[in-house]
């Protein structure tokens, strides 16, 4: 089954030059002290912020230079065509930039940035799907224009769209109610992967599902290694386990809780300091393999939400021998859920440093069943960055159904794709394990009384 068409609008290597007055004047920005930023909006998307760095005017912009990235659109093929719009009755589709002087921020709800000039860039997404294109690259005069002068601002930037295909899976249901998951190519869906919820707690042996019965007994062994079984007096949600099928039955992938989430002392909310975990295993040379973990808590503050870390674990003589390396870590509203995205679009920031994709490549699954065709992940370890995942998560209280798109390529075989179906399940469930102790949790999601709040 093809994959569905995205295309990936990128905005890069922006900076900014001002050459600086040789008097002092009020009105002459001085950029080597002033930091500057930039607000980029296209047509029905969220507005995105970036830093725009400083470089002096004598110095030039190198083509080679190692792409930045400041903002990037995720388009599906509805996207293209809603952006297409009727030529008729619409203007022109383009990329809109403000450039601002100062610090980014509001002051008694006013914003402290200076706008210095604006951007607008064409753009023409037709046949993007297919092919690379550059709208942009180089230099643009920005700011006023004073005494029939030029403006001697100059803002750099590059504007491309690349294709960017996904395979696209959908929940038949709420993780917890044990759904079939369906990959979606237009208007098809066809069942790929069942998934089984169950609780994997020691007191109670016979509601584990059928596949973890035969497990191989050194995966007990990766449990223990990454997470806590140990009995904690107050409130925990503990041992939920879902795992992944193929249409064979013949499990694939398995995200299981290793870490409960607790309560703090004296709150009903579990903390950042001491957050639950997930595994997410993959079968592999007799056992179950560790391919990743997953950190949640509730998030205090303004931000009321879910908090999360996932971490690659590199498979080196049994994953043990080598760091972790964190890929995602951000925050998801509580009330109406988002987007939990792995993405690391040329070398961005992730937590703060530059993370290269080639450093988090897993290899390749053990089993070459091949079935998506796009043997691309062990061989992509030197391709560059990009997108990875992301699942679409509801808010509490909601019915959630999932749904997740991978790039392609980092599907290889059914296992990769029920890999991140597994990590998008452990997403999903952990906003319910990290809901407030004083609410109540759903019947699936209970096992014993003492699990009500």
């Amino acid at each position: 089954m093809d994959p569905c068409p995205f295309v990936r609008l990128s905005v890069g290597n922006v900076a900014l030059k001002i050459p600086v007055a040789s008097k002092p004047a009020r009105s002459v920005v001085h950029p080597s002290s002033s930091p500057c930023f930039c607000k980029i909006k296209l047509k029905n998307f969220p507005l995105q912020t970036a830093v725009v760095p400083y470089i002096p005017s004598e110095s030039h912009f190198s083509n080679g230079q190692v792409q930045t990235l400041a903002a990037s659109f995720h388009l599906s093929k509805l996207d293209l065509e809603k952006l297409a719009g009727k030529p008729f009755f619409s203007k022109k589709l383009c990329l809109k930039i403000a450039i601002y002087t100062g610090r980014r921020g509001t002051t008694c709800g006013v914003n402290s940035g200076r706008l210095l000039g604006r951007v607008s860039v064409p753009l023409d997404l037709t046949g993007t799907e297919l092919k690379s294109t550059v709208f942009y690259n180089g230099w643009i005069a920005v700011g006023k224009e004073e005494a029939g002068k030029r403006s001697s601002a100059q803002f750099h930037l590059n504007v491309k769209a690349e294709p960017d295909p996904r395979f696209v899976f959908q929940f038949e249901g709420e993780p917890e109610c044990s759904p079939q998951v369906f990959q979606i190519q237009g208007n098809i869906r066809q069942p790929v992967f069942t998934c089984k919820f169950s609780f994997r707690n020691t007191g109670d042996r016979n509601q584990r599902s059928r596949s973890l019965q035969s497990e191989p007994s050194s995966s007990r062994g990766w449990l223990s290694s990454f997470g806590s079984e140990r009995e904690r007096p107050g409130k925990e949600r503990k041992g939920w386990s879902i795992t992944v099928h193929d249409l064979s039955g013949s499990p694939v992938a398995t995200a299981s809780m290793v870490t409960p989430f607790v309560a703090s002392p004296g709150s009903d909310r579990v903390s950042r300091s001491n957050p639950g975990s997930w595994l997410i295993l993959r079968p592999g040379d007799g056992t179950w393999k560790p391919w990743g973990r997953l950190e949640a808590w509730r998030e205090r503050g303004s931000t009321d939400g879910l908090g999360y870390r996932f971490e690659l674990i590199p498979d080196t003589n049994g994953g043990m021998g080598a760091a972790a390396i964190v890929l995602a870590e951000s925050t998801l509203a509580a009330s109406r859920g988002g987007k939990f995205m792995i993405d690391l679009g040329g070398g961005a920031a992730v937590n703060g440093r530059t993370t290269p994709m080639n450093a988090a490549s897993p290899v390749c699954s053990p089993r070459s069943s091949g079935d998506f065709g796009y043997g691309l992940w062990p061989y992509c370890m030197y391709r560059g960055f990009g997108f990875v995942m992301s699942a679409a998560v509801q808010g509490e209280g909601k019915c959630s159904k999932p749904t997740l798109e991978v790039s392609v390529q980092h599907v290889n075989c059914t296992e990769d794709a029920a890999a991140f179906v597994a990590l998008a399940a452990a997403v999903d469930l952990s906003m319910d394990a990290c809901r407030l102790f004083s609410q109540k949790l759903r019947k699936e999601l209970c096992q014993t009384q003492d699990l009500l709040g």
